[in-house]
């Protein structure tokens, strides 16, 4: 289990993560063979059924979102925390509402992340 701290902290240095649009730096949060969802990747790439496997493929579909959407940052709404995951509830483009759920191991590094639109 991590603690507030922890929690407080990865969600902070995610968000900054992204808003610099490093992809070095926002795939360094996640184990190697992390397990990634989302309903945006499912409308970008049909054929992938909003899943992906690892941060090699990970990482080539986040590059290919950043680039076509060179504007995106992020901005903290809240951390919801549980016992070996973190919710961040999180304002993107045109301040539509998102979140995204990890869990992860006991290393610190995130296995699932599974994102979230309203």
């Amino acid at each position: 289990m991590q603690d507030d701290q922890f929690y407080d902290e990865f969600s902070a240095r995610w968000i900054a993560a992204w808003n610099s649009h490093d992809i070095e730096r926002i795939l360094s949060f996640y184990a190697e063979d992390f397990e990634f969802t989302s309903p945006f990747l499912a409308k970008f790439m049909p054929a992938t059924g909003g899943k992906l496997k690892g941060r090699k493929a990970v990482g080539e579909y986040w590059s290919k979102a950043l680039a076509a959407r060179p504007e995106l940052k992020f901005e903290p709404v809240a951390v919801l925390k549980g016992l070996h995951s973190v919710v961040i509830h999180y304002k993107g483009l045109n301040s539509e509402l998102k979140a995204e759920y990890f869990l992860f191991d006991a290393h610190g590094k995130v296995i699932e992340s599974h994102a979230h639109e309203a």
